[in-house]
């Protein structure tokens, strides 16, 4: 966001999800979720979805026990309804590799092989 309040997002189109036609930047759900406090780091993907193309999913990194529904309620004032993630997934592990980056096609790919 800069000085004037305009936010810009940086992020790869590849990595949008689509779904009900409507587009979701992953990384303005990430921010969203990510200032949820204990919540360490968070990437969100787009699975497939029967219905509606894909389903926005977020891997959430966190040391505390969370539910979906506290994540649910913290999002609802925050971003619109249709980009919060209808299903969460938590982990212990950090989700950047060693140079920092956010790898989400491999993160996909992995949910994608365990289905």
């Amino acid at each position: 966001m800069d000085e004037d309040g305009y936010l810009y997002l940086a992020d790869r189109r590849t990595d949008m999800v689509v779904t009900g036609g409507a587009n979701v930047y992953p990384a303005e759900v990430e921010g969203a979720v990510e200032a949820y406090p204990g919540v360490r780091g968070c990437a969100v993907i787009g699975l497939p979805d029967a219905d509606l193309g894909q389903r926005v999913h977020a891997i959430v990194e966190t040391g505390e026990s969370l539910s979906d529904d506290e994540l649910r309620n913290h999002l609802a004032g925050r971003i619109d309804r249709y980009k919060i993630p209808r299903s969460f997934e938590f982990v212990d592990v950090a989700l950047r590799d060693e140079a920092g980056k956010l790898r989400r096609s491999r993160l996909r790919e992995a949910r994608l092989e365990k289905a």
